[in-house]
């Protein structure tokens, strides 16, 4: 069974760090561009990062520009998400999504996770 697997949510105090991860398990993912959504409570679920599937081409959502960095090694899974100076309106749950195209749509992605919770405590 394919599947994409996030960890590294929890709570944070404001202005803190926390790193998600990405792994895949049933096939590599090498080929694959991979991207962050979030979602928070009563809200559609938005676009936050994505990067190539040779880690060179990293996009952001205007709000976590120079915050977040999108990384993977060369063509392989994990991917991760370094998050620093979180605010509590970054609070909500963090998907990794595989697809194709590096898009920031979510109708590019073919696979997904979970999901994982952050929480931002102001």
């Amino acid at each position: 069974q394919v599947q994409l697997v996030e960890s590294g949510g929890g709570l944070v105090q404001a202005g803190g760090s926390l790193r998600l991860s990405c792994a895949a398990s049933g096939r590599t993912f090498g080929g694959y561009a991979v991207a962050w959504f979030r979602q928070a409570a009563g809200k559609e679920r938005e676009f936050v990062a994505v990067i190539n599937w040779s880690g060179d081409t990293p996009h952001y959502t205007d709000s976590v520009l120079g915050r977040f960095t999108i990384s993977r090694d060369y063509a392989k899974m994990p991917v991760y998400l370094q998050m620093n100076s979180l605010k509590p309106e970054d609070t909500g749950v963090y998907y990794c999504a595989a697809g194709f195209v590096a898009a920031h749509t979510e109708e590019q992605y073919d696979y997904w996770g979970q999901g994982t919770q952050v929480t931002v405590d102001s």
